[in-house]
């Protein structure tokens, strides 16, 4: 369905523009994202704008940690996302808006889909899903922190990403203990 929803509308957009007399089609048409990334380097602002999404999602499913946790260890992390992850959007936010460069504001179908997954998910089960989602995403994150401290060119950007991958470690080893908490509580999945 999304082919045939690409294909129709580029056959439109084509449409349009032979219609108008102009049958130049701009980069910026097939997603281009030159004037959104600002003063930013494409690999930079690819990281912004993975960075914040991934931002997002820690908040919004700390959230619902908060409200769905049945243990307090899934709670209290879920709080710890929220607090740690907005205040480390906020940083990014700030520092890619001094660029010139506009932050996404929704997430990804992927990330809306694990939200999808973890509001379907209910008491132990809720807590072994979002724990072994956090241990997984925190993993990701460390790497993908550690390949933006040594790869990217805008100083700033370079020195947030040094600067967080503290905090990501010490995210990824509450969420490790929180899944062997939540295991333990309920081994089997009832």
């Amino acid at each position: 369905m999304r082919v045939y929803k690409r294909a129709t509308v580029m056959s439109i957009a084509g449409l349009a523009l032979a219609l108008s007399g102009s049958a130049c089609f701009s980069a910026d048409a097939y997603g281009n994202d030159k004037e959104q990334r600002g003063q930013l380097s494409e690999r930079d602002y690819r990281f912004v704008k993975e960075a914040t999404r991934g931002g997002m999602s820690e908040v919004e499913l700390g959230q619902l940690a908060k409200e769905k946790g049945k243990s307090d260890s899934v709670r209290n992390f879920g709080d710890r996302m929220v607090r740690d992850h907005q205040k480390a959007n906020d940083e990014l936010k700030s520092i890619a808006t001094s660029k010139g460069a506009t932050v996404p504001a929704n997430l990804t179908r992927t990330e809306k889909s694990t939200m999808d997954k973890l509001q379907n998910a209910s008491g132990p089960e809720f807590d072994r899903q979002y724990a072994a989602t956090m241990v997984e995403d925190h993993r990701t994150d460390i790497k993908e922190f550690k390949d933006a401290a040594e790869d990217l060119k805008d100083p700033d950007l370079k020195a947030f990403a040094q600067k967080t991958i503290p905090t990501l470690e010490e995210h990824l080893r509450m969420a490790e203990d929180m899944e062997r908490n939540v295991r333990a509580v309920s081994p089997t999945g009832r």
